[in-house]
């Protein structure tokens, strides 16, 4: 072996040894204080230092998930975790300041609790004397009393302001709902009465069964007349994207007019509604949704809310108690992926739904594996074919619109849940007078292509399993403005897959318009349809 050659290998073993060294481990930390009813309660957006002993570079900064978790990969060696700032929480304030050792090649596990933290500490205190709170303890109060809501038109927020069930919104996300779907956590989900909503205001009052609600704390509204905004005041508001997965935005008021908070605070769409929060935990103003492109958030100031909730309390003592039934919700288990993968290749040349015509309506049966390749496949039409084997151009862009547009509820439908969706759409057809003035052009040699309106909007659909009928799990309602004064309905109704199996003797569907609401048009789903959808999920129902 040559010189060079030794060396070559010694560099190798050396380089093998220092990489062996530099294995990383996984340290899991746990957050968790005791509230006032001795319940464990984890910490979320914690914040935490990690230095290394001796120290030898800056503090990693981690914070910790809505579930007070954290993970992070270490070299092996000694390590000190500590507080960034303290926790202030039910009038005690919590640091942490613990060493811990990383072994090679194994993980770690530091669980911080109150039984070792140090407890009332000066930085702490000067917080607690002014009346603040620490993001923590914000999200760890208020993140249930947050709830998601559905009205047929908007998914938002709204929030517990009283013990007898009642709930503050946006009174657009409503629209003209008499009565909305509150989702309490993913398996949990009731209705709501609505009951009083001012329009000017933007604001909406919801009366659930007191019993849904008897484990939540109804939030605290600023006193009324003292619930002050200055500019540059810092404000948080709870973002409810995820149902069960909340977390606190964050920032500052930029401007205060006199019914609106404007500030940096930055949420989801599905988080109009949500309560917008002053350091001290009170609620200043309801976040609503703002159509423009600015990096302003604006909040309905908490004083415009009073007159519409007594208008509400007043409401109670004449309105019947709201239902305490659990409403369907989406099946949690997700559709397989490799089983989407697969209907992408098999529907490569393929647009359309499985459909059935009605007297005023054109309706789509949409299964999963339809939406998501709907979104891969190429905009050609060379060649495609629509469920039925048509060609016309024209009719398969139609199903592929019908596919890939479906407007106000087209982020819920990206989502590929495991659900079959049932779209009403509105016929379009030509009056006969306009008939008659197109085919009097033609005969002077002028060619006026059909001009075309819709025959009448969507009202409502009942599905039904021989002759029981099935809820839906959603009865969304697609809006489409045809100009500045008129605007057309569709329906998209979502449904349990499993609601029309093989246990219906048959499944019916009737159609409801806008110009005869009470007449229904009542139609039975081809039994080679149902196959069709079953055999679309039958890769899902093997896994459940």
């Amino acid at each position: 072996m040559t010189i060079r050659h030794f060396v070559c290998a010694a560099l190798l073993i050396v380089s093998a040894s220092l990489t062996a060294a530099q294995q990383l481990s996984v340290l899991r930390i746990s957050v968790t204080v005791v509230d006032a009813e001795n319940r464990a309660r984890p910490v979320p957006r914690h914040a935490l230092l990690i230095s290394d002993n001796p120290a030898t570079a800056a503090p990693r900064r981690v914070v910790t998930s809505a579930e007070g978790a954290a993970e992070v990969r270490l070299r092996p060696g000694s390590y000190t975790i500590e507080s960034d700032q303290a926790l202030v929480f039910q009038g005690k304030a919590y640091e942490w300041r613990q060493i811990v050792n990383v072994e090679p090649g194994k993980d770690a596990v530091l669980a911080l609790t109150a039984a070792n933290a140090q407890v009332e500490s000066s930085s702490a205190g000067a917080t607690m004397a002014a009346g603040e709170s620490s993001p923590s303890e914000l999200l760890m109060q208020w993140q249930d009393t947050v709830v998601s809501i559905w009205s047929p038109t908007a998914r938002g927020s709204a929030f517990l302001i009283d013990p007898r069930g009642l709930l503050l919104t946006n009174q657009r996300i409503i629209g003209t709902a008499a009565s909305v779907e509150v989702q309490l956590t993913l398996a949990k989900k009731v209705s709501a009465r609505v009951l009083a909503a001012d329009r000017t205001r933007n604001i909406a009052v919801l009366w659930v069964d007191p019993s849904m609600v008897s484990s939540l704390k109804p939030v605290k509204l600023a006193p009324e007349g003292k619930a002050d905004v200055a500019e540059d005041q810092s404000v948080f508001a709870i973002d409810a994207f995820a149902i069960e997965q909340k977390t606190l935005a964050s920032g500052r008021v930029s401007r205060v007019d006199p019914h609106t908070i404007a500030s940096d605070l930055r949420i989801d769409d599905n988080s109009s509604g949500a309560p917008m929060l002053a350091a001290t935990g009170d609620v200043i103003g309801i976040m609503r949704p703002d159509d423009s492109s600015s990096s302003r958030s604006y909040a309905v100031r908490i004083d415009d809310a009073r007159p519409v909730i007594a208008e509400a309390q007043k409401a109670m003592a004449a309105a019947p108690p709201p239902s305490a039934a659990l409403l369907p919700v989406e099946p949690q288990k997700p559709f397989p992926q490799e089983a989407l993968e697969e209907a992408a290749k098999r529907r490569a040349s393929s647009f359309g739904a499985y459909e059935l015509h009605g007297a005023d309506f054109d309706v789509s049966f949409i299964t999963p594996g339809m939406v998501y390749a709907a979104r891969r496949q190429p905009e050609r039409t060379t060649g495609a074919k629509t469920a039925g084997g048509r060609q016309d151009i024209t009719e398969i862009e139609n199903a592929r619109r019908a596919l890939q547009d479906f407007g106000n509820w087209s982020g819920y439908v990206a989502d590929t849940l495991p659900v079959l969706l049932i779209r009403a759409t509105p016929k379009l057809v030509e009056n006969f007078w306009t008939t008659v003035g197109r085919t009097a052009a033609q005969t002077q040699g002028v060619a006026i292509p059909p001009i075309k309106h819709v025959k009448s909007s969507f009202s409502r659909m009942r599905l039904y399993c021989g002759d029981t009928e099935v809820q839906p799990i959603h009865p969304f309602t697609i809006e489409r403005k045809v100009d500045d004064n008129n605007s057309i309905s569709e329906g998209l109704y979502v449904y349990d897959p499993a609601s029309v199996g093989s246990q219906c003797s048959k499944v019916t569907l009737s159609l409801f318009s806008d110009k005869q609401p009470d007449k229904a048009d009542t139609r039975t789903i081809d039994p080679r349809i149902l196959e069709q959808i079953a055999t679309d999920f039958a890769p899902f129902f093997a896994r459940r």
